[in-house]
């Protein structure tokens, strides 16, 4: 039986959510004519290819911490790779790719921590970073979920820009070799001049994929009615996964969504699986990932994809995984 302290806590967050999702639909006209845009509306638009953000010379590397706060598991997994600045040097123009999906509070876990997002940018500029942006292309209300997930308070209080998608952001995009990915519009404005990439992403179920993590992530890039690639999820993860070749992915595990996945609603889809993962490879970090779900690389047809094409390893533990607890 739930006590009266978790049903007052349940109901706040119930409250919560409503009024995040009253604050979207005040957007939803702006929102829907948006996302109606297809591959033809960017016809005479530049067309661009994503850079590769990846540090020569570092090689694959995965470090995994345990503990339940999160801005010490990332600065432990982060030392456990030789420091931030390994990564970021000084005059680095940084972008970080969030999960701001949902107008839902960070407390469902259906959204980058704003706790954890905004010290990585304290971590980025300290590195000698000269700017560093935060970014992504929610389904809901962009403005909306960016503010109800704190993620916009806590970029701005430690010093980065937030970047909400219009449609002069998006540019027309085509994956050499790709099925899905032809002439698509692409979230590519933030893009545009930076130096280093960096996926911030939490472990949660999803419905369609099996999994949301860091190579599900990218799926925020896309622009125009990228719903049409539900029915093909494996290959559009895998295609984004072949074009982004980000500097680090973070993967937080603090709090796994371990059911009714991607958007939660609940406390109690939710799991204290006290893990912070951060990686040169995204598929050794999704693949490690999955097993806070319960899963295997085997189960998610998208990371055995990204293995086949000498993307990233799931077997992760050939990496020799750095690992460390803050309990």
């Amino acid at each position: 039986m739930n006590s009266p302290a978790h049903n007052t806590r349940r109901d706040f967050i119930v409250r919560t959510t409503k009024a995040g999702l009253a604050i979207a639909a005040a957007g939803t006209a702006g929102v829907l004519l948006h996302d109606r845009k297809g591959p033809s509306a960017y016809a005479s638009a530049e067309t661009v290819s994503v850079p590769d953000f990846s540090v020569t010379g570092v090689g694959r590397h995965l470090s995994i911490v345990t503990g339940s706060d999160r801005i010490k598991t990332v600065n432990r997994a982060l030392q456990a790779l030789g420091g931030i600045e390994q990564f970021i040097k000084p005059g680095d123009r940084v972008v970080l790719k969030v999960n701001a999906a949902f107008a839902s509070p960070a407390s469902l876990g259906a959204t980058s921590h704003p706790d954890l997002v905004g010290e990585v940018i304290k971590l980025c500029l300290r590195a000698g970073a000269a700017a560093v942006s935060v970014t992504d292309n929610p389904i809901n209300d962009p403005a909306s979920c960016f503010t109800l997930t704190g993620i916009a308070k806590a970029a701005e209080a430690a010093g980065a820009r937030v970047i909400l998608p219009d449609a002069a952001a998006f540019k027309p995009a085509t994956l050499a070799g790709g099925r899905l990915i032809r002439d698509w519009p692409l979230l590519f404005e933030p893009l545009r001049g930076a130096t280093k990439l960096i996926g911030i992403a939490p472990v949660k179920d999803h419905h369609r994929s099996g999994a949301s993590m860091t190579m599900k992530n990218w799926y925020g890039l896309l622009g125009g009615r990228r719903n049409i690639f539900h029915q093909d999820i494996h290959t559009i993860i895998f295609e984004l996964a072949q074009m982004v070749r980000p500097t680090l992915v973070i993967l937080d595990g603090t709090n796994t969504m371990m059911s009714n996945g991607p958007t939660g609603g609940s406390l109690e889809d939710l799991k204290a699986t006290h893990t912070m993962i951060v990686s040169t490879d995204q598929v050794a970090a999704d693949a490690f990932g999955a097993t806070l779900l319960g899963k295997t690389a085997d189960d998610l047809p998208f990371i055995t994809k990204a293995a086949g094409a000498g993307l990233g390893t799931a077997d992760f533990e050939s990496l020799k995984p750095r690992r460390d607890n803050v309990l």
